[in-house]
């Protein structure tokens, strides 16, 4: 069964859980209750919001990634399970010692089918369509000419051919929603590598000493394309903004649900996450060779 996304941002909110169901009061105590199991990812982005202990901790035992929002919307932290598989340790200690030539020949598959779903939304009749596929196929093991950086380069001065777009994680909308986007996706992308038996905080390609998800924003990377394609599909569709409303964050968290094909998986994206950070895994066990990513 596909996990549920909660979403706590417009109104000053009271959460606490009982009998295993996540209870939800609002200011004019309206209640409403979610079973805690059902629940994938919780998104708390409201300044106002009171939660009891136990809502963090009969979260993460039912294995939800729970992230909190600062004032300014973005995400100031996240909480994963510690304890998520029955042989954690077994494939954290393979995780740690996949060898380099390993990393670098995943590194070469994620940015291979990121730029091939950058291709894909610019479109064949665009003019940069075939050089992106070139550039796809010139990447080598570990990426070291950076052709991911030369390709979106290429990218995104056509992602939004109808209007000046320049992307710009501080700049006018809809880099917003991107990156909103962006946020939950690498929400759902940790949680599934903890379901995995993988340590988010040891990246294959990232290693940002200060970033504690670096393997999550490698993992990210070939499902990038989903979020943008339902950016570019929410932003004509409606008044572009400075601050999200809940309807466009409610339109923007339906990425995690669009279908996907994953090594003859066929389902909702937030499913499909867990198919390629298994895969993942067996590639690190020396199981596999080629990672089961999304068919574009």
């Amino acid at each position: 069964m596909i996990k549920r996304i909660i979403e706590i941002s417009s109104a000053r909110t009271r959460l606490s859980v009982k009998y295993g169901q996540l209870i939800i009061k609002d200011d004019s105590d309206q209640v409403s209750s979610i079973p805690c199991e059902d629940i994938g990812v919780l998104l708390i982005d409201h300044q106002g919001t009171c939660y009891t202990h136990c809502v963090f901790t009969e979260l993460l035992r039912c294995g939800t990634a729970i992230v909190l929002c600062a004032g300014n919307h973005h995400p100031a932290g996240m909480l994963l399970p510690i304890v998520s598989n029955s042989v954690q340790t077994e494939r954290f200690r393979e995780q740690i010692e996949a060898k380099e030539p390993v990393k670098k020949r995943l590194w070469k598959q994620i940015v291979q089918a990121k730029i091939k779903h950058q291709a894909k939304l610019v479109g064949k009749d665009s003019d940069i369509y075939k050089t992106l596929m070139v550039l796809r196929d010139r990447v080598r093991s570990g990426d070291p000419e950076n052709i991911e950086a030369q390709a979106s380069k290429k990218f995104w001065p056509v992602y939004l051919p109808q209007v000046a777009f320049r992307r710009d994680a501080n700049g006018t909308p809809p880099n917003n929603m991107l990156n909103y986007g962006y946020m939950v996706m690498r929400a759902a992308v940790a949680r599934a590598l903890c379901s995995a038996g993988l340590l988010p905080a040891l990246g294959i390609h990232h290693r940002n000493r200060y970033n504690a998800f670096c393997l999550a924003d490698d993992l990210i990377e070939p499902f990038r394309g989903f979020v943008e394609s339902k950016v570019r599909d929410v932003f004509f569709g409606s008044e572009p903004t400075d601050d999200l409303d809940q309807p466009t964050k409610a339109k923007l968290l339906q990425v995690l649900y669009e279908p996907v094909t994953i090594a003859g998986f066929e389902g909702p994206l937030m499913v499909g996450l867990h198919r390629t950070a298994a895969s993942l895994q067996r590639c690190f066990a020396g199981e596999q060779e080629f990672l089961d990513l999304p068919e574009i």
